[in-house]
């Protein structure tokens, strides 16, 4: 167990730092459909939603390709993933609802008791349940301990103490593994 903490922390440190980094310029919440390269695409930088913070902080982190891995989890395992459309590398993994398949198919699922650690994934459903909405856990912490979450719900990149604020739909620990073709 010691050294699931220890390759966690060598991982998150990197991943809250990148994702830290977002906070300090101003991202304009924009969900649109974009036409992107593949792989390693993205929309321009000052624009984006919560999967965005995610997607970035990956690549820039560790230079993990959300955009390909779940594109190619979706290719292999479309089963696991109720889409009504054509797999489209250009907008899947901007999707809460696919990367909840994705780190639930492919990394460290965690319990919603569990503790919670800086680098995590955790999800809610805002807004009375409507909204699927994905942060990563900070190293920093309120003045009861509980980490802060670094965001973006609509006014920019920024780290909020909203962890218990919502209902947690998921809580995961992704270190960049893809599970091999079945």
């Amino acid at each position: 167990m010691k050294y699931l903490i220890l390759i966690s922390f060598i991982i998150a440190t990197p991943l809250v730092d990148a994702a830290l980094e977002q906070t300090e310029s101003y991202v304009r919440y924009d969900g649109k459909y974009y036409d992107i390269d593949y792989p390693n695409g993205d929309i321009p930088r000052d624009i984006g939603v919560c999967t965005d913070v995610i997607i970035r902080a990956y690549r820039d982190c560790c230079d993990i390709d959300l955009q390909e891995l779940v594109h190619i989890d979706m290719l292999r395992n479309n089963h696991l993933y109720d889409t009504p459309y054509e797999v489209d590398s250009n907008i899947d993994h901007r999707r809460v609802k696919n990367l909840r398949i994705f780190f639930t198919h492919n990394g460290f699922v965690q319990s919603n008791e569990a503790a919670f650690y800086p680098g995590d994934i955790v999800t809610w459903n805002l807004y009375n349940g409507t909204l699927p909405h994905i942060g990563i856990l900070s190293d920093k912490y309120n003045d009861d301990g509980i980490p802060l979450v670094i965001h973006n719900a609509g006014g920019g990149v920024v780290i909020e103490d909203i962890l218990f604020k919502f209902e947690i739909t998921g809580h995961y620990q992704y270190r960049g593994q893809l599970r091999p073709m079945k």
